[in-house]
């Protein structure tokens, strides 16, 4: 793929997902060979921050000439002070990409050498070690981007092949050379969001897939019920004038188009039925998880769109401190780096996805409780009453993990705390909202796993496997491959693991 500068969503899946190559376009190199000759030119005798200051609040401190490349490295260097668990390879990938992407536009000022290298990092995948703790969000993404930086210098490390090695000795593997700081290559580069949209746009990828999965689910248990199709209507749905409603229902219409279960309120409770009765057999409606399932995934479908535009925007935008103008033949100081955006998108994100997981529980629930549901086991179980336990224990996982959801849906947006000598008096906390929402985002695959299984179960127990939709055997006939009809207890954890890989893995 040959980057210009407008990259699109899908062209990031593409390049972390798919693995695709990608070139620099040679109008993208002119453009960064110009706004750093510039720079060069228009900072003499002139003060201009991060180039010839100090960083921070320390920026009243003048640097000589003959120490401004090195205040870079000293930057780069004090500020690879992350620490916890590393940042997945996909993640860690999304964000070299997001920050060549930006520093791709010509609006900061650094050596072409930067993206170059940049570019060779994601083609080889080696991928820098960034740890999840160190970002505030503010003056961007400080301290894991300087963990970037630090590579791009030779310096640190890195995961290649599998294996965390030193950054020197893989580029000497790779035949690769350090950049050579030059002006402000240490702030261009350390100055972004390029870190929490990095992990932003993986996790917008996920959602997509947890979308899916949650309308196929629910589809599966509508026909599991035998429910009435009035719900997922043209007519009814439209009466609501929200576009991701309207689409849920759509989507499910589809996916049961073929369904020989769904049936027509007209044809049961219209006509055929006893005038005289006074207490109906048949549920009138279904329970608010099976029969609000469009006006429940409808908002997870467009906080979803809207977060994806928020993160297109922000890859593709300059977001660094300050800001070379070319054109103007001027240097902008402001507050680009500000992450307030990409946090409170990944703060709304979170919570709808623990709404996800909360709709799978529920529907969980109603499976599992014959009480209810009045047409299945306890607990789908297939064996022997009281003597196996059939999906009993899973619960207890899938009840312990949406609360854990729930509890980390609380907002990181406005949990800002002054630091840097209270220089960064309001900050945005934009990285660490990005790393709770993957672990919301993980909870629901485990949920959506358990769902799966039990659904499955329920199919085989009402011998329903000819009567589903063609889109609910074929989640049913690939979950069977991972995990056979049980009726004797037996271990279940591998089983949940290798349907929640299976669900990870699906394409949308």
């Amino acid at each position: 793929m040959k980057i210009n500068n407008f990259l699109k969503l899908r062209d990031f899946q593409k390049i972390i997902i798919e693995n695709e190559k990608i070139e620099l376009d040679d109008e993208l190199l002119s453009r960064v060979k110009e706004s750093f000759e510039f720079l060069k030119e228009f900072s003499k005798n002139k003060v201009i921050y991060g180039v010839n200051t100090g960083f921070g609040p320390m920026a009243q401190f003048k640097i000589s000439d003959d120490d401004t490349h090195q205040l870079q490295y000293n930057l780069i260097r004090s500020h690879s002070s992350g620490i916890g668990n590393p940042l997945p390879a996909d993640e860690v990938k999304a964000c070299m990409l997001a920050r060549m992407n930006t520093l791709s536009r010509g609006n900061s000022g650094i050596h072409v050498s930067v993206v170059n290298l940049l570019k060779e990092l994601i083609n080889r995948d080696i991928t820098p070690l960034i740890f999840e703790h160190g970002g505030v969000g503010a003056s961007g993404d400080l301290v894991q981007l300087a963990h970037l930086a630090l590579v791009l210098i030779g310096e640190g490390e890195v995961f290649y092949k599998d294996e965390r090695k030193s950054t020197k000795e893989v580029f000497e593997t790779e035949n690769l050379q350090p950049i050579h700081v030059e002006i402000r290559e240490g702030l261009g580069l350390m100055n972004g969001t390029s870190v929490m949209s990095g992990i932003g746009v993986v996790n917008a990828y996920k959602v997509n897939k947890l979308t899916e999965i949650s309308i196929q689910l629910s589809c599966a248990i509508n026909e599991i019920v035998q429910a009435y199709d009035d719900h997922l209507s043209e007519a009814l749905n439209t009466t609501k004038l929200h576009a991701g409603q309207q689409k849920i229902a759509e989507k499910m219409r589809n996916y049961l188009a073929d369904s020989q279960l769904i049936r027509k309120r007209a044809d049961h409770l219209y006509t055929h039925f006893e005038e005289k009765e006074k207490v109906f057999k048949e549920k009138v409606q279904e329970y608010y998880s099976i029969r609000c399932v469009p006006q429940i995934l409808g908002p997870v479908l467009d906080t979803l769109e809207y977060t994806e535009k928020v993160l297109e925007n922000e890859i593709n935008s300059a977001n660094d401190n300050p800001i070379i103008d070319v054109e103007n033949q001027h240097v902008y100081h402001g507050g680009n780096f500000h992450g307030d955006y990409v946090s409170l998108e990944m703060d709304k994100l979170k919570i709808v996805v623990t709404k996800l997981t909360m709709l799978a529980e529920r529907q969980l629930n109603y499976l599992l409780n014959s009480k209810i549901n009045e047409i299945l086991p306890p607990f789908v179980n297939l064996g022997k009453l009281g003597f196996n336990f059939g999906m009993q224990g899973v619960q207890f996982t899938a009840t312990s993990t949406t609360a854990e959801s729930q509890m980390l849906s609380n907002p990181m947006y406005v949990h800002s705390i002054p630091n840097n000598n209270d220089n960064q008096d309001i900050v945005s906390m934009g990285t660490n909202s990005a790393v709770i929402c993957r672990k919301v985002i993980e909870n629901a695959f485990e949920v959506l796993a358990i769902e799966a299984i039990t659904i499955v179960q329920a199919i085989e127990y009402l011998g329903f496997q000819d009567r589903v939709s063609s889109k609910t055997k074929e989640l049913y006939d690939e979950v069977r491959e991972i995990i056979p009809v049980f009726l004797d207890d037996m271990i279940m954890y591998p089983y949940v693991q290798k349907v929640k890989d299976y669900l990870r893995e699906i394409k949308v």
